[in-house]
């Protein structure tokens, strides 16, 4: 289930919000200038090609932030790289464009660091997410991560990211196990 906690910057362990409820999540990160909806999840089965499926939702988002190239990342707990790639996004970081995600499948946490606080947000199989360019974030794909996403991306280079160097990530949950 998706979930939002927010705390101060300099309290990772008492949330000044928890919410499951969808509309409370989107206004709360709408207030930060990120987007978050729910589409309907559709069926899938083991040959399906996810672009294909939701062809007409990455329609839309193409047309509106001109993303010019669009892939689908898939992780699951068995992949051999699993590691190195979750430690790539753990630390606070930026982009120069738009961080574009639609989670099909599993799981994953985004944390946003805003304005003096921090923005935990799970997010499952049905959420969209915007992060804007140039707000810090992290990434948590977990220790055994599971997780099938399209991403958006207006660079055809894909996944570029400035590290600020912070350690402030350390300071705050990480996506665990249910």
């Amino acid at each position: 289930m998706s979930r939002l906690q927010v705390f101060a910057e300099d309290d990772g362990a008492t949330p000044l919000l928890d919410t499951t409820d969808a509309e409370a999540i989107a206004m709360a990160l709408g207030e930060i200038g990120v987007t978050f909806e729910r589409w309907p999840l559709k069926p899938l089965d083991a040959d399906s090609d996810i672009l294909a499926v939701y062809a007409e939702e990455v329609a839309r988002l193409t047309a509106q932030g001109g993303y010019r190239s669009i892939d689908v990342a898939r992780i699951a707990p068995d992949h051999p790289e699993r590691e190195a790639m979750r430690g790539k996004f753990l630390s606070e970081h930026t982009h120069s464009e738009d961080e574009v995600r639609f989670f099909v499948e599993g799981e994953g946490l985004f944390t946003l660091h805003h304005d003096r606080q921090v923005f935990n947000m799970l997010c499952c199989a049905g959420d969209l997410i915007s992060v804007p360019a140039g707000m810090r974030h992290w990434f948590d794909m977990g220790a055994a991560p599971r997780f099938t996403a399209i991403r958006l991306f207006v660079n055809p280079d894909g996944w570029i990211a400035a590290f600020t160097g912070s350690d402030i990530a350390e300071r705050f949950p990480r996506l665990e196990p249910a």
